[in-house]
């Protein structure tokens, strides 16, 4: 990571620290417990967190495998990859946006993949996530970009909370990268 990148991801860390971490108990979508929450949007949503999300996934790029779109899931993913996308046309390596919804609606266009026009067959794609905690989310946006025709080269994670979810992605032969981890929000507590 260059020197400019990693200031960008101390002041992202910083702005997740003041408006997405809380320690308190909560029941995640995956149904587990945990002692901590991390609602990403309300930091990614601001103007700054878009142009901190934007750089620093879009250099994360870098460590998988060549891709011709990044993909969000549906919500948390979606302003991640529209961010990505606007950074990727600003630095003249134009990647669009999909945002893959974890249900077909009942009206209007009845896709599971917004954006879909462009995506070719074999088309290698992204998927950005804000949180993984155990995977399950992201394996089920594989399996939907897969089906629409896309091939899919890896994740990026905002934050991983490190809970096996990154484990079971790499275990499903997908690269993993983090830009964050719980150990940002939370130090490990020393045994004993």
């Amino acid at each position: 990571m260059s020197a400019a990148g990693a200031s960008e991801r101390e002041r992202l860390v910083a702005l997740l620290r003041e408006r997405s971490f809380e320690q308190k108990r909560v029941v995640l979508a995956s149904g587990r417990e945990s002692d901590f929450f991390i609602d990403c949007k309300q930091s990614v949503l601001t103007a700054e967190g878009h142009a901190l999300v934007g750089s620093l996934m879009f250099e994360a790029l870098d460590a998988l495998p060549r891709c011709e779109a990044v993909a969000g899931v549906e919500l948390g993913g979606c302003p991640l990859a529209s961010a990505v996308s606007l950074t990727s046309f600003l630095r003249g390596r134009p990647l669009p946006a999909l945002y893959v919804r974890k249900e077909v609606k009942d009206h209007g266009s009845r896709r599971l993949v917004e954006g879909d026009r462009g995506l070719v067959p074999g088309m290698p794609v992204a998927i950005l996530e804000d949180v993984i905690t155990t995977g399950g989310s992201t394996l089920k946006a594989v399996e939907k970009l897969r089906t629409a025709g896309a091939s899919v080269v890896g994740v990026i994670a905002l934050v991983d909370r490190l809970e096996g979810g990154a484990e079971a992605i790499r275990a499903a032969g997908l690269p993993v990268v983090a830009i964050c981890t719980r150990h940002d929000f939370i130090p490990d507590n020393p045994a004993g």
